[in-house]
């Protein structure tokens, strides 16, 4: 059995977007944004992926892209 990373194909649009996107800019303008106290914060980088993949897919739906999300590997 081999790696999740190998049943995606090399050409598919979210392997394009991660090699061409540096998401690091993004903790930088969500910092000032969340408290150092309270509950952990859900990483801002994969609440900016599912916003892409909402738009870029087209879902049209929150709720949708998080059902894709749970059982498409390529947006894993």
């Amino acid at each position: 059995m081999g790696s999740l990373d190998e049943f995606v194909p090399e050409d598919h649009l979210v392997r394009q977007l991660d090699e061409f996107i540096s998401w690091d800019f993004i903790y930088d303008i969500c910092d000032p944004l969340y408290s150092d106290i309270g509950t952990s914060r859900v990483d801002p980088v994969v609440l900016f992926k599912l916003m892409f993949i909402n738009i870029i897919f087209g879902y049209h739906s929150m709720r949708r892209t998080c059902e894709e999300v749970k059982v498409n590997i390529a947006y894993r």
